[in-house]
């Protein structure tokens, strides 16, 4: 499915789910793809919704890199994608930063997600372009990291993401939808945003939480 399809087909049903409708629907579905500590790096935070364009990073030494790390990404990506890096979780050394987010931006990228650091912070709120990671950091990659890979198949936090699988990051954090089940798990998760909805309005209404509960099962609601 090329970036055109997923918009037409699917962008504007993702955009009113929280990552947390859509964990509970993978979790309903028995299907684990959350990574945790991800966190947004900007002061003005955006959704980020887009198929991945995968980047692996690993330990520089005597193989050498012919590019710099997530250039080839940033060339290979459509609009509307999104740069998934794995640095393995790594805080000590850089792997995505402000010229990175420049030219990403000017590419169309919806955002970046990294499982690792980044730094020159300040300039991805100038530029308009979100990164979420799981720290910050001053340190160049330089003499620190080489790119191992794009668009492979890499680990990010324990969750296996491929290229062209779908990421949801917004403030609670990072979900990974397969895209086979793709369809199933936007239903399910639109139900459960529904059925959130619905609580809402009989609490507005004047019902008790214990009520509420009571009338849609909310502790068992992922089993339904």
């Amino acid at each position: 499915m090329d970036a055109a399809a997923f918009d037409r087909t699917y962008r504007k049903r993702l955009e009113p789910l929280a990552t947390t409708n859509i964990a509970d629907a993978l979790d309903a579905l028995g299907i684990h793809r959350s990574a945790y500590g991800i966190v947004p790096m900007n002061g003005t935070v955006q959704k980020i919704i887009g198929r991945a364009v995968t980047v692996k990073i690993t330990a520089a030494g005597m193989t050498r890199s012919t590019t710099h790390m997530c250039i080839r990404a940033i060339a290979e990506a459509e609009r509307g994608d999104v740069i998934v890096i794995d640095n393995g979780g790594r805080l000590d050394s850089n792997c995505w930063g402000g010229l990175t987010s420049y030219a990403a931006k000017l590419a169309g990228i919806s955002g970046a997600v990294i499982d690792g650091a980044c730094r020159d912070i300040d300039e991805y709120d100038e530029v308009g372009f979100p990164v979420f990671a799981r720290g910050r950091v001053v340190s160049t990659a330089r003499g620190r990291l080489i790119e191992e890979g794009t668009n492979v198949l890499i680990q990010f936090h324990g969750v296996q993401v491929r290229p062209g699988d779908v990421v949801v990051a917004d403030h609670s954090g990072v979900v990974f939808i397969p895209i086979e089940i793709l369809d199933e798990t936007i239903a399910k998760a639109e139900a459960l945003l529904a059925k959130e909805q619905a609580m809402k309005a009989d609490l507005q209404a004047g019902m008790s939480m214990l009520e509420v509960d009571k009338k849609y099962n909310y502790e068992r609601m992922l089993q339904e």
